[in-house]
C-alpha cells in the first residue's frame, strides 16, 4: 500500500489489503448492544464477543470468526449503509461519507496503540461473553 489511499481511493474502490487496513482497532464492533424492541434503539453493554482478545481489541482468531461466531458480520462497503450501530469513530463509516480519519487512527499517525491511548477502543472496560450472564445487567452510559 502506497501514499494516502483512505484519502484519495473510493471506499468501494479499496482492495482486501487496503479494506482490512482501514479498521482502526478499536473493537467496538465487537461488543454486544441490546435493542429496545419498540423503539429499535440499541443500548451497548461492556459484554465483548468470545473471540475479542480484551488486551489488543482486535479478534484473536480473524480468518476463522465465522466457524466460532456464525453471526459475526463481514462488513463491506455494500453493507455499510445498512448498519446503524457502528461508532460514530469508525473509519469504514466515516470514509463512506467522506469525513477525514481522526487524528488518533494509525494511518494518520502511524502508532496502532493511538486508538487506545485516546481511550478510543474497548482495551480496558470490557468482559467477555463466557463470563457475563445476563446482557442486561452490562449496559453502559458511554457513547460508542
Amino acid at each position: 500500500m502506497t501514499g494516502r489511499f483512505w484519502e484519495t481511493t473510493p471506499i468501494d474502490k479499496l482492495d482486501r489489503a487496503q479494506w482490512e487496513a482501514l479498521c482502526d482497532g478499536c473493537g467496538k464492533c465487537c461488543i454486544h448492544k441490546l435493542e429496545d424492541e419498540e423503539t429499535g434503539e440499541l443500548f451497548p453493554t461492556n459484554v465483548a464477543c468470545k473471540l475479542l482478545d480484551r488486551r489488543t481489541a482486535r479478534c484473536s482468531d480473524y480468518r476463522h470468526r465465522h466457524a466460532y461466531v456464525p453471526d459475526c458480520l463481514r462488513l463491506t462497503p455494500a453493507k455499510l449503509a445498512g448498519i446503524d450501530w457502528l461508532p460514530a469513530t469508525c473509519a469504514y463509516k466515516l470514509r463512506a461519507a467522506g469525513e477525514p480519519l481522526p487524528d488518533w487512527h494509525h494511518l494518520v499517525c502511524g502508532d496502532p496503540e493511538a486508538v487506545h491511548r485516546a481511550g478510543m477502543s474497548v482495551r480496558g472496560w470490557t468482559i467477555s461473553e463466557l463470563d457475563a450472564g445476563d446482557l442486561e445487567q452490562h449496559l453502559i452510559d458511554r457513547p460508542l
